[in-house]
């Protein structure tokens, strides 16, 4: 019944819509986190240092923390393979072009995939970056995340990644968020404006929130 399911369009598209709800989920509270930077050093290591303590002492040390990768690492795979299955599948139906030109899609459904790419490639890099200190300017400093979100932000390569990553989850979550809730059945001619009203309010607090960070650094705000 999996395999039926997974084979059907409309189970990879509920594949995506639950996987993508579940990164949204994370995305908030990684958000609220972040924004955390801006009471100081202090807060933010012991934020960070409590994310590795949570569950304790039931879950042993960094158990939590595993567990949420382990989720979130299934859902990233689940939907950027059900996303590309769904377009090739889409391209295999329509191998010519139209006679007549559609009307034109949305800024966001037409960066959709192209914004997919360059999220999967931010994640990347943003995991050699804060999470093993692979790619990381200024000298790695393990168990001292404030320094290194600082030493980060500090270079304009950095800055320039993360605010281009940042436009494209915001365009992403407003075409996604709505996507989602019509696969899922939540959608209706009298829901649509809520929801697109929800979707468009999610990508703006959502963009504004992470960009708040180097821009804080920027601004030696944080600092």
């Amino acid at each position: 019944m999996a395999r039926t399911v997974w084979d059907s369009s409309v189970g990879k598209k509920t594949v995506m819509a639950v996987s993508g709800l579940i990164m949204l989920l994370y995305l908030v509270v990684h958000m609220i986190g972040n924004l955390k930077i801006f009471f100081g050093a202090g807060e933010f290591n012991h934020y960070a240092h409590w994310l590795r303590t949570v569950g304790e002492p039931f879950m042993h040390y960094e158990w939590t923390l595993w567990l949420i990768r382990i989720v979130l690492v299934v859902a990233v795979i689940a939907h950027a393979v059900s996303a590309y299955q769904l377009s090739r599948r889409d391209i295999k139906a329509r191998p010519s072009k139209y006679v007549h030109k559609k009307r034109r899609a949305s800024y966001a459904t037409r960066t959709m995939r192209w914004g997919g790419i360059i999220l999967g490639l931010f994640i990347v890099w943003h995991i050699l970056d804060l999470t093993t200190g692979t790619v990381h300017s200024g000298g790695f400093q393990e168990g001292h995340p404030y320094q290194n979100v600082v030493d980060t932000f500090s270079t304009w390569y950095g800055d320039t990644i993360y605010i281009v990553a940042m436009l494209a989850l915001g365009l992403h979550v407003r075409h996604g968020f709505w996507s989602a809730a019509q696969t899922l059945g939540a959608g209706s001619r009298s829901r649509d404006r809520a929801l697109k009203t929800i979707a468009n309010v999610l990508a703006l607090l959502l963009t504004a929130g992470f960009i708040a960070v180097p821009v804080g650094v920027m601004t030696g705000v944080v600092s």
